[in-house]
């Protein structure tokens, strides 16, 4: 079974179109970002693509590669009393001289939309979260669309990146998973992953994982975006390889990036009613 993260995309923005039409309410996203990395403005102009195709409105910001962190840190307290704005994305990667964790914890907690700011990956951690960030949750939204069990199943991550690997791990054992992270000094890596009822693969290496790794009948999630030198993408996973072994296998492109975007205009429009409500549990 393919796991077309683009179908699902597509059927959760068009719900959240109708649910932010019936709300009233105009949530407005902020972007930031710091540079002219060629991938990173690619991805902000498909999020304000994404913003426009829903009913959110959208506003960038951007910063010169050679700006200060304090600058950074000034546009991002801007959007903090900016009482229009309801979610903030700082594009990242940020540049080298950029100090990445002070912007990171910058931002509100409550317009915290990437989930990122150590007030709502503690939320995650500790089970009650309120914004997860949207490459692992927008996996956990693909699991439940295609009604893919994860109670009681054994659950691999490999790779403890903050942004996708840890938060992963956190959303699959609130969902009663039995959770391994696996990372570059795991021994018998191989071994680990031929366990998994459930695999994700977040390592950011082209066809890393190949049909040995992968148990029979498996649920594999590729979340690798990676680009040979003829401009081809391919995932962590040897999809050709895999797919006949796997019983279930999300493909690159067109598998985990369009819920990355999807997630996104959800913790939007959760920030806008948030906030609406005054909600006492967001500080």
């Amino acid at each position: 079974m393919i796991l077309d993260g683009k179908a699902v995309s597509e059927k959760r923005l068009e719900i959240l179109k109708e649910e932010i039409e019936e709300s009233g309410l105009y949530p407005r996203l902020a972007t930031v970002i710091v540079g002219e990395d060629p991938a990173s403005q690619m991805y902000v102009r498909m999020k304000h693509r994404a913003c426009e195709r829903v009913g959110i409105g959208s506003v960038g910001i951007e910063l010169p590669a050679d700006v200060t962190t304090e600058r950074v840190l000034e546009a991002v307290t801007r959007l903090n009393n900016d009482p229009d704005i309801n979610g903030i994305l700082v594009q990242l990667p940020l540049p080298a001289g950029v100090d990445t964790t002070r912007v990171i914890e910058a931002v509100a907690p409550d317009k915290d939309v990437d989930g990122f700011h150590p007030y709502n990956l503690g939320r995650l951690f500790s089970g009650t979260p309120i914004f997860a960030p949207c490459t692992p949750q927008g996996i956990m939204t693909i699991l439940d669309e295609y009604k893919i069990p994860t109670r009681g199943k054994r659950a691999v991550v490999v790779g403890r990146s903050i942004d996708v690997g840890r938060p992963m791990a956190a959303l699959l054992l609130n969902a009663d998973a039995t959770v391994t992270i696996c990372h570059s000094k795991t021994e018998n890596l191989e071994d680990e992953m031929r366990r998994a009822d459930i695999l994700v693969s977040a390592v950011g290496k082209a066809k890393f994982v190949g049909p040995e790794m992968v148990k029979e009948g498996a649920t594999v999630i590729d979340v690798g975006i990676n680009q040979d030198e003829q401009g081809k993408l391919s995932g962590d996973v040897d999809f050709e390889a895999v797919k006949d072994r796997a019983g279930a296998i999300t493909p690159v492109p067109g598998g985990v990036g369009p819920m990355t975007i999807a997630t996104l205009m959800e913790n939007t429009f959760r920030a806008a009613k948030l906030r609406t409500c005054d909600n006492s549990t967001v500080r």
